[in-house]
């Protein structure tokens, strides 16, 4: 039996900050004391759960740091499990795209590659953080059903959700919107924007409802939970609840997310709008839907610190929110949401995933993140 001690801490609970000290026995927690027993000084830092992060793109990202580029897929999860760890974040579910398009025509290769070394590098044991699978299905592609077939069964694979970035529909509800991010992006004329929206338009005509029909029936049959995606409308909603989601992802209007809320529904936002004060594409305020009463779970999306950052920052702009009201957007909620009732708090029984932060200037920062009792960073 292995045992360590924290003492001195302020350790951050369900619905508490209390001074003491955490034992952790054979990496689980074992108790929380308000007395100074010998063991590891924290200095007064706080000590809180091990952040949880349900969708983020980052893993992709280190993949393909360049159009066209594509690292070694060992190594960009590497590089990525660095920098969450380092983040605080001791479970990730990483993003994986699936379903190919006209900018990814060989998804099902890229794809795979990522879930291949997600589940090489688990096996072998060399991740800081616990890293599961979330399949971003892209639903107006040809291929994303039969893409879908070849990975869901992995044992990492955690998590689906439904995606549709057709023009006009969900993130982008403006048409016009649509064609200038795209023609952005694109680096193209307008007559090139112009045909590029209506090869979207045709492929969701033909793919998306039945390859959302399809994957629904597969999901549950494979108990997996289920998110929406940029729901913008009471109809998404009441289409996401008739087809089991449990996890509205940023929604983009106050009409959605409150109708996902009514709905039991969990709220996903991007920490990143926290941090920023506003949506990058212009849609709804994550900290305004907080104040509201609509806001369960955060993400780091695009950036891994965003998730701690964003914490902290919440109970400096709501009024009345405490700080363990805003962790539990990015610790217990996601955990809960997921399934994982093995981790997201610090209470007994639980497992001993832990951040030590100290906070400089009103900014948290990373002292020690520690992983089922084992110290990863």
């Amino acid at each position: 039996m292995s045992e360590q001690v924290f003492r001195n801490a302020r350790v951050v609970l369900a619905d508490d900050v209390v001074v003491g000290s955490v034992l952790i026995r054979d990496g689980l927690l074992a108790e929380v004391a308000s007395d100074s027993r010998a063991g590891e000084d924290l200095e007064g830092d706080y000590l809180i759960p091990g952040l949880i992060e349900l969708h983020t793109d980052h893993l992709e990202t280190h993949y393909r740091p360049r159009p066209g580029v594509f690292w070694d897929p060992a190594s960009a999860l590497h590089a990525h499990d660095v920098q969450v760890a380092g983040s605080g974040i001791t479970t990730v579910f990483d993003a994986v795209r699936i379903g190919s398009d006209r900018d990814m025509p060989q998804m099902r290769e890229h794809a795979g590659h990522l879930v291949t070394a997600i589940g090489e590098a688990r096996q072998n044991g060399w991740l800081r953080a616990d890293h599961l699978i979330h399949l971003r299905c892209e639903l107006p592609t040809a291929d994303v059903v039969e893409q879908f077939d070849s990975f869901a069964s992995h044992p990492a694979t955690r998590l689906i959700s439904l995606m549709d970035h057709t023009p006009g529909q969900r993130q982008f509800t403006s048409m016009e919107t649509y064609k200038l991010f795209y023609k952005k992006q694109l680096g193209g004329t307008q007559a090139e924007a112009d045909r590029y929206v209506a090869e979207a338009l045709a492929q969701h005509e033909r793919y998306s409802s039945a390859n959302r029909r399809d994957l629904v029936a597969r999901a549950q049959a494979l108990r997996l939970p289920m998110a929406s995606h940029d729901d913008a409308t009471i109809a998404h909603i009441e289409e996401g609840v008739s087809d089991g989601v449990v996890i509205s992802e940023f929604p983009t209007t106050l009409e959605a997310a409150a109708a996902a809320h009514d709905a039991g529904l969990a709220i996903l936002m991007g920490a990143p709008n926290v941090v920023r004060g506003r949506s990058h594409s212009g849609n709804i305020s994550a900290t305004d839907l907080v104040r509201s009463g609509l806001l369960d779970i955060l993400s780091s999306d695009y950036v891994p610190f965003a998730l701690l950052q964003a914490a902290f920052i919440l109970p400096q702009r709501v009024e009345g929110l405490t700080l363990p009201q805003a962790l539990a957007t990015v610790t217990r909620n996601p955990a809960k949401a997921a399934g994982l009732d093995d981790r997201g708090e610090i209470a007994a029984g639980k497992r001993a995933d832990l951040v030590r932060v100290k906070v400089v200037d009103d900014r948290p920062i990373v002292k020690g993140v520690w992983r089922q009792g084992h110290r990863v960073s």
